[in-house]
């Protein structure tokens, strides 16, 4: 999903409603390949997914034995994640919210995930600062997100400048932590109908210092 402004609020969850009131998934029912590779590295705990959409990544985090809440402005989205949690087996919290509004609560998270969540630059390095913030001590933040080069592809994501981000930014945003993954690639995403076929990446792993 895509954060955006106060003013778009509305607008964007009606339009991320209808996106997810279409037959099936969205972004599919598989977790997103660059998270399961790393998974392994997110203490046991609270798990926050900002953005989580239909719940492909909070379900198998759930499956792992994590206790997650998956975020995300859609309604329909969060009844797809619920729904999807109860046919695999799991519990999932789902909170319908804007992440303009939202307050990830300080030094409270085991991990926190951000998979393809698009948001404008402004909004995006505020949810950040709150994410370095919100990790306990050892916790570790997960994202793969879309880098400009990714207008080229036209393969999946948005198709604006200010909604993509680069490595560089993240690295400013993310100053309070450590950077254990931290690279610009390109891969073959292979999720859903939306995803489809090579693109530009960023994928992170960056853990909270230890006080």
């Amino acid at each position: 999903m895509t954060g955006a402004p106060d003013t778009q609020r509305s607008d964007i969850a009606a339009e991320w409603d209808h996106r997810y009131a279409k037959p099936g998934y969205t972004y599919g029912t598989d977790p997103n390949t660059f998270l399961t590779s790393v998974a392994h590295r997110i203490p046991s705990g609270r798990v926050l997914s900002v953005g989580e959409g239909e719940g492909r990544n909070a379900v198998y985090l759930a499956s792992l034995g994590h206790q997650v809440i998956a975020i995300d402005a859609s309604a329909v989205g969060a009844e797809k994640t619920r729904r999807l949690a109860v046919e695999r087996g799991v519990t999932v919290e789902t909170v319908v919210a804007d992440l303009t509004s939202f307050r990830i609560e300080p030094e409270s998270w085991n991990g926190i995930i951000s998979i393809f969540c698009h948001m404008p630059a402004a909004l995006r390095r505020r949810v950040h600062g709150a994410v370095t913030a919100g990790l306990l001590p050892g916790g570790v933040f997960v994202l793969e997100a879309y880098t400009p080069r990714q207008l080229e592809y036209g393969t999946g994501g948005p198709p604006v400048r200010d909604l993509l981000v680069a490595l560089s930014e993240l690295r400013a945003e993310l100053s309070g932590l450590d950077l254990e993954i931290a690279q610009e690639i390109e891969r073959d995403v292979q999720e859903g109908r939306c995803h489809q076929g090579r693109s530009a990446v960023v994928q992170v792993v960056a853990v909270k210092r230890e006080a």
